[in-house]
């Protein structure tokens, strides 16, 4: 026994910033300013100091020792804490009172020196609410000015980050890492220049013994695909790519556009040149991977999942191809004969593959659809018609929809009076924790959700003068591609119901008309720009609501587009014709 009275067994709790120039408040000062303090009381024993070090922050979870030294306490290792002040034990104040209530519950008191508060005393929770709001506010504050010191620094182009793939990262600057640098550009290279995959390139990679930046040479899709997207290999520095939206949390999230980034043009030396980076991310645009795995390819192209082969009923499927000189073109091919070639049985006997064994371009198939849009015998003028009132009523929609803005900012200014007062509520336990972190959450997406709407009503008001123009401009637009006079792959993906394809030489091409209930088929290749409308032919085998207008054949394959019309003795269902020549070529 220390002394001749009721012996008291302690803890102390400190907490030191790593970023603290004030050496009074080390880590190891503030453990031996402890244990001297308690041994000159001699009715207090020290059981132990729990000291989390270099931690900062508001929130409590991340700090090991503290939360051990609350759960020694509940065992009763301990009956009194003693720590410096209010901001080293916590700076939110919800922290702060909730565990000196748990611990006060247990009559375990928490002695803050430097604030001269012992929770035990009758006044302590109303001066201790006091003291923790000033430490949650200045905490607030010093977050701010950190990230404000944080965003003057990165707009003076110092680079806040580790060291890269070709970069290492001293002093706030980016250095060029030759061993490095020398993988970005093959990766670049085999993605840009041979058009190879990243499955494809993180296996080379591993084949051929290339470490990453960690040392070891686990290269994977995605970490190629993050190296093509880096904006720094080619000079560029962009920064607060994801921010801390909540200081007392303290959690990261993606900048989705909440704060503004911070962009420097040529902030460094580059390791691969601007092209190289623009080709790279055109590349990128035109494989679309995310799109390619979610949908399988089937929406990424105008008539993906329209074309069908007119002999085993496959889909069409498309592949890029490259011509001599270089460039590349997209070409559809019926999916049976690409995977077996021409029909034959396999060693089981089966019947395989499939005698539609062309390709036909995808430019091809649109010049025929514009041209089957201009032979169409419908009322146009109707079509474009109600197309336009659709676009003006839709218009008019925006324009007069009743938005009552004041009362938005009423409803808003009252949740956010409500979720002010949550806070004396809980202090004067009218609520329970559960309940003010239950209703606080739902005035927080209330107040989100009326800051949207107000958003939303301030772009509708920037909208509404632009209206006529964007009505006009909209009506010019249909009016060109109802007449066949524009291409539109989106207006063709909608109206373009189904092609059948049966040889190079001849395909069917469904029109939906709907609402109009009526289904028109073009048996037709395509027609040349400027001809006229070709006469309806009778079809007494036509399906019910349907009409064949024309039969268009090619008579020979060297013919080019728009360069011959001539009356063709072929004859369908008993009827002469006008043909036009068109060669579908891959």
């Amino acid at each position: 026994m220390k002394g001749d009275g009721f012996m008291i067994y302690v803890a102390a709790y400190c907490r030191v910033s790593t970023d603290s120039d004030d050496q009074a408040n080390s880590f190891e000062s503030q453990q031996r300013f402890f244990k001297d303090y308690i041994d000159r009381n001699p009715d207090w024993e020290l059981v132990e100091i729990y000291a989390d070090k270099g931690l900062t922050g508001t929130s409590t979870k991340k700090r090991k020792d503290f939360n051990r030294m609350i759960a020694d306490a509940k065992l009763g290792k301990f009956t009194f804490i003693i720590t410096k002040e209010v901001s080293r034990f916590a700076r939110n104040t919800v922290d702060t009172l909730q565990y000196t209530r748990e611990l006060k519950q247990r009559n375990i008191g928490v002695y803050f020196m430097v604030d001269n508060i012992n929770t035990l005393d009758p006044d302590a929770e109303l001066r201790l609410t006091i003291m923790a709001s000033i430490a949650q506010e200045e905490s607030r504050k010093t977050s701010e000015r950190v990230k404000w010191g944080q965003k003057r620094r990165m707009e003076a182009g110092v680079v806040f980050g580790r060291d890269m793939l070709g970069y290492d990262v001293h002093d706030g600057k980016l250095f060029v890492n030759e061993e490095g640098a020398e993988i970005v550009r093959l990766i670049f290279h085999k993605f840009a220049e041979e058009k190879k995959g990243t499955y494809t390139i993180a296996r080379e990679l591993r084949e051929a013994g290339y470490k990453t930046i960690t040392g070891n040479a686990v290269w994977t899709n995605t970490v190629i695909l993050k190296a093509i997207r880096n904006e720094k290999y080619c000079g560029d520095l962009i920064q607060k790519k994801t921010i801390t939206p909540d200081y007392l949390t303290h959690s990261k999230k993606y900048n989705k556009g909440e704060e503004e980034m911070v962009i420097l043009r040529n902030h460094h030396e580059p390791i691969i040149s601007r092209e190289l980076w623009n080709k790279a991310q055109d590349e990128l645009d035109r494989r679309s991977p995310s799109q390619e795995i979610k949908n399988k390819h089937s929406n990424r192209y105008a008539l993906s999942g329209k074309i069908f082969c007119g002999s085993c009923g496959n889909h069409f499927v498309s592949r890029t191809k490259k011509r001599k000189d270089g460039s590349r073109y997209k070409a559809w091919r019926c999916y049976e004969a690409a995977q077996h070639g021409l029909p034959k049985e396999d060693a089981a006997g089966n019947h395989i593959g499939c005698d539609i064994n062309c390709q036909i371009r995808d430019e091809d198939f649109m010049l025929a659809i514009q041209e089957a849009v201009k032979a169409l015998e419908f009322d146009k003028k109707k079509l474009i018609k109600d197309l336009t009132e659709i676009l003006e009523t839709a218009l008019k929609i925006g324009e007069e929809k009743p938005v009552d803005e004041a009362e938005i900012k009423k409803r808003l200014e009252i949740i956010k009076s409500k979720d002010e007062r949550l806070l004396d509520l809980y202090l004067s336990e009218d609520l329970t924790k559960e309940d003010y972190r239950r209703k606080k959450a739902d005035y927080e997406a209330e107040i989100t959700k009326l800051q949207a709407e107000l958003a939303n009503i301030n772009k509708q008001k920037a909208f509404t003068p632009n209206t006529k123009n964007i009505a006009a401009e909209i009506k010019a637009h249909i009016t060109d591609v109802v007449l066949g006079n524009k291409k539109d792959e989106t207006f063709y993906k909608n109206i373009v119901d189904k092609i059948i394809v049966h040889s190079r030489n001849e395909i069917d091409i469904f029109f939906d008309l709907l609402p109009y209930e009526l289904k028109i088929i073009l048996r037709s290749c395509g027609s040349i720009p400027n001809t006229t409308s070709l006469p309806p032919i009778k079809n007494d085998d036509a399906e019910k609501n349907s009409i064949r207008l024309a039969e268009i054949s090619v008579f020979e394959r060297c013919c080019k587009y728009g360069t011959s019309l001539q009356q063709s003795n072929t004859r369908t269902n008993e009827q002469s014709e006008k043909t036009v020549g068109i060669n579908l070529y891959a």
